[in-house]
């Protein structure tokens, strides 16, 4: 039962801090100059905001479907015709292709990536197979949207501003989910949020070397990476989360010579 009401806590801590960290993000799919100014609202002006809203939405849709279709080095004018609009629709909704390139990462995290991840966050398991899962999860994304993952990372057209601001809410969402994890156990969290930026922040940054590089299995990958956060847990786990406690103490290696046994006993 204590299992059951851990998941449940980091369930809704996911889930709002996923709603939070996305408001950010909405001015990017919207567009700032379409703001409506303070004051009265204007009823047609209010209708003409959510029906571009909803048309930017279609539009960045259709651009993911072409990047998967004809891949990351798709230009705007072959986005417009595989959607089915004119260039100029496109110019109308959108004002470059750094905006359409923004939207189109805004979108991709909140239907693709955010929804799967929170998933794994919520799911009624114990912790090393939630690590496990959640770095499975992000790395089998990214690798079956290797189009769209190159399409909206790209240094040409993404905005330095909005990519770090979706990397932060994915930090934000494990963070809040860790958050709950641990003080359930008892432990110092006080942490919680360097813990949780610099975690996710390594398995994005190994995860973008392995896009490019490719030099060892995705297995291989998924297996050191969960090796690297689940250690990382397990020695703040054995402090109580203190750094204090962590401090206080000496840190010798341990002996090295003889690889430890892989067998069971």
């Amino acid at each position: 039962m204590p299992a059951r009401q851990t998941t449940a806590a980091a369930a809704r801590a996911a889930v709002v801090a996923a709603a939070n960290a996305t408001k950010g993000l909405e001015a990017a799919l919207r567009g700032a100059a379409d703001d409506i100014p303070d004051g009265k609202p204007d009823g047609r002006k209010q209708r003409w905001q959510q029906h571009k809203e909803e048309r930017r939405a279609e539009l960045v849709d259709g651009t993911l479907t072409a990047v998967r279709a004809l891949g990351a080095d798709i230009g705007k004018y072959e986005i417009a015709s595989h959607i089915g609009v004119s260039k100029t629709v496109l110019y109308r909704y959108f004002t470059d292709k750094n905006d359409l390139n923004t939207a189109a990462m805004v979108r991709f995290i909140e239907v693709t990536l955010l929804p799967r991840l929170t998933e794994a966050l919520i799911d009624d398991v114990d912790e090393f197979t939630m690590t496990r899962a959640v770095i499975s999860i992000y790395v089998q994304t990214i690798a079956d949207e290797t189009q769209i993952y190159t399409f909206v990372t790209s240094s040409k057209f993404s905005s330095p501003t909005v990519l770090a601001d979706s990397e932060k809410l994915i930090a934000q969402v494990v963070a809040f989910a860790m958050n709950e994890r641990l003080s359930h156990r008892g432990l110092d969290t006080s942490g919680f949020e360097t813990w949780a930026y610099a975690l996710v922040g390594g398995v994005q940054l190994a995860t973008h070397w392995w896009m490019v590089e490719r030099t060892l299995s995705q297995e291989q990958l998924i297996d050191h990476l969960t090796m690297l956060v689940w250690t990382s847990f397990v020695g703040i786990a054995e402090v109580g989360g203190s750094a204090a406690v962590f401090n206080s103490r000496e840190h010798p290696l341990p002996e090295f010579g003889v690889a430890p046994s892989t067998t069971a006993t």
